[in-house]
């Protein structure tokens, strides 16, 4: 009997596991399929912080959602429809995040009396086999089982064959979701072109995942979305580490200048490192230095040497470079310092995510040390904060803070891609002859920006003085007189406030000019925030949504904006940093939303927050 075909308008699915079980790998998989089918979709890869987590236990779960869906969608979704439980311990993790009437995907080996007693269920309690899942369709399959039947006729051994269990899983729903195989196929080839059994075994055993529905007579419908309503275009799926890359290597060609990495692998950061060290082509110099201190000083020496100096990093990373970060401020020198914010403190939660880094980006170093910070609110949108941060680097010569996230750094979403000729070019100058007037080179001299001179080291006749002591105004040459150093603070401070005269007026993202409630949000909370106000707006509330990419200096107009509302909401994933600059800068009595658990704000606890102010 043919199978019924249904059609949806949007999914989320969770594939959850051990970490050895291929769950990031499956996620990914699906998530380039149905990219290719032009659906919107959003991504929330969660995996454990150790390399190797105990096998079976909770803390070892590694989990993929993907949400895709035929209308736009800004997050990965509060709920899911499907959850793909490998074993005991990934469903008791993730049932709490399935819907009622949802579907279980339940490996049944991996619910055997071990992996019940590793997840801490009962004695004698199977979740799978005893009445605790009514209301929910459980559909259990021997995926090991049918994997070792699969791979009967190879060579390999038991655990090389288990490997490809989330094969099976993945051509499974690729035929419950009316989807081609072609793209995973092409994917292994490329992946496994050296190792013939490896690529012919996963092969093989999604081909048998994919058979095994087909022929079954257990599953009675088929599942199709349509495709998305998006604005015409080429389209490719980013992720926020990818995007942050190319906008760096865009601003280098925008520029004409090279590019130089200095970096120490820290998550959720390295995978900047991972992307740049691929693009020798385009002029990147990348060095995995031997800590943090090394990788920032590095790239200060880099930008002394007239190339695009940057530094990755996460919170406890960007700590150690504090020093270093206030020698680029006293030097004036333009460096990018990407902070992928993960949660803390100390080592923290090294995979979960975070927003807890704003008020040490904006104040964390000794002295009066200002330096500009923005932040990227979408995984596609790392790409021209990027280009961005590149931009007010060079053109103000100051360094930098790019504020991302987990959640943003290894989410994914659809990306229409620029063409290069639609890419500004960034202006940049070296100092090489003398200005009218002026009858020796003056280092520290100004031009309408406040900032001074670049030169090249070597440039005859611009030798200068360079370090991490008072300089005296013009001159550059060390000063401890009071008055000069009162001088030196405020200027640094007014070439950071004057940014706000080079960079976009804040605009109001969804929702009315004034009104009752403005949620004010920053980073990763964006998708939340936009899709709260958008459903509150269809029913009528007063509610308007503004994002802020511009933390320091703000945009002109953000207190005009604050003051057009009655009550300022602001959501963040930390105990309440942003709205404490707000309440500074502003006088305005902000209301906060807080939730630090290593997880993103979900769009319906914000439905219900609004609500309660309103």
């Amino acid at each position: 009997m043919a199978a019924q075909q249904e059609i949806l308008q949007e999914v989320v699915i969770k594939f959850a596991g051990d970490s050895g079980d291929g769950m990031q790998l499956t996620g990914s998989q699906f998530t380039n399929n149905t990219a290719l089918l032009g659906l919107d979709l959003a991504t929330f890869p969660d995996f454990p912080a150790e390399i190797r987590a105990p096998i079976g236990t909770l803390p070892g779960v590694s989990g993929y959602q993907l949400r895709f869906s035929s209308d736009r969608i800004y997050t990965p979704g509060d709920e899911c429809d499907v959850l793909v439980a490998m074993n005991a311990a990934a469903l008791k993790v993730n049932l709490k995040a399935l819907k009622k009437g949802g579907i279980i995907i339940a490996n049944i080996d991996g619910f055997d009396a071990k992996n019940l007693r590793l997840a801490n269920y009962q004695e004698g309690v199977n979740p799978i086999e005893n009445n605790s899942l009514e209301g929910y369709e459980v559909i259990k399959m021997d995926v090991t089982k049918m994997t070792r039947e699969a791979l009967k006729d190879f060579t390999m051994g038991t655990k090389e064959k288990d490997r490809a269990k989330n094969m099976f899983v993945l051509g499974f729903l690729y035929w419950m979701y009316n989807r081609d195989m072609d793209n995973t196929v092409t994917f292994l080839k490329d992946k496994f072109s050296k190792k013939a059994d490896i690529l012919e075994s996963n092969i093989k055993v999604l081909q048998a995942g994919y058979n095994y529905a087909d022929t079954t007579e257990t599953f009675t419908s088929r599942f199709s979305v349509a495709k998305a309503k998006m604005e015409p275009g080429v389209y490719r799926s980013i992720m926020g580490n990818q995007a942050l890359a190319y906008g760096l290597i865009a601003a280098s060609q925008k520029s004409g200048l090279p590019l130089f990495l200095g970096s120490y692998p820290i998550t959720p950061a390295s995978d900047i490192l991972h992307e740049l060290s691929r693009h020798k082509s385009f002029g990147i110099k990348t060095f995995q230095a031997e800590d943090e201190i090394a990788a920032i000083t590095a790239s200060i020496g880099a930008s002394y040497g007239g190339n695009i100096g940057v530094t990755t990093t996460s919170g406890p990373g960007m700590a150690l470079k504090a020093e270093a970060m206030g020698l680029a401020v006293m030097l004036e020198l333009p460096l990018v310092i990407c902070d992928i914010q993960r949660g803390g403190p100390s080592t923290g939660l090294p995979t979960k995510t975070e927003q807890s880094d704003l008020l040490q980006a904006y104040y964390g170093r000794n002295g009066e040390c200002p330096m500009p910070v923005i932040a990227s609110a979408t995984p596609s949108d790392c790409f021209d904060v990027a280009f961005e941060a590149v931009r007010i680097a060079i053109q103000h010569m100051t360094p930098v803070i790019l504020l991302s996230d987990g959640y943003i750094a290894n989410g994914a979403e659809p990306w229409k891609f620029p063409q290069s000729n639609n890419i500004p070019e960034i202006q940049t100058s070296f100092k090489t002859s003398l200005s009218e007037g002026e009858e020796k080179f003056q280092p520290y001299s100004r031009d309408e920006k406040l900032a001074r001179p670049w030169v090249i080291p070597g440039t005859q006749g611009f030798e200068h003085r360079i370090g991490g002591l008072e300089k005296q105004n013009i001159t550059g040459n060390i000063s401890y007189d009071p008055e000069n150093h009162q001088t030196m603070v405020n200027i640094r401070q007014e070439k950071v406030d004057q940014i706000a005269n080079h960079i976009p007026l804040q605009k109001i993202d969804s929702g009315a000019e004034k009104g009752k409630v403005l949620v004010l949000g920053w980073g990763s909370t964006y998708g939340a925030i936009k899709s709260a106000c958008l459903e509150l707006q269809q029913k009528g509330i007063e509610v308007s949504h503004a994002h802020l990419r511009y933390i320091r200096p703000f945009p002109k107009n953000l207190g005009d904006i604050i003051n057009n509302f009655d009550k300022v909401l602001i959501p963040e994933i930390n105990n309440g940093q942003l709205i404490k600059i707000i309440r500074d800068q502003y006088l305005v009595d902000a209301k906060g939303y807080n939730k630090v658990m290593g997880v993103p704000i979900t769009k319906g606890e914000l439905i219900t927050k609004i609500k309660e102010l309103l």
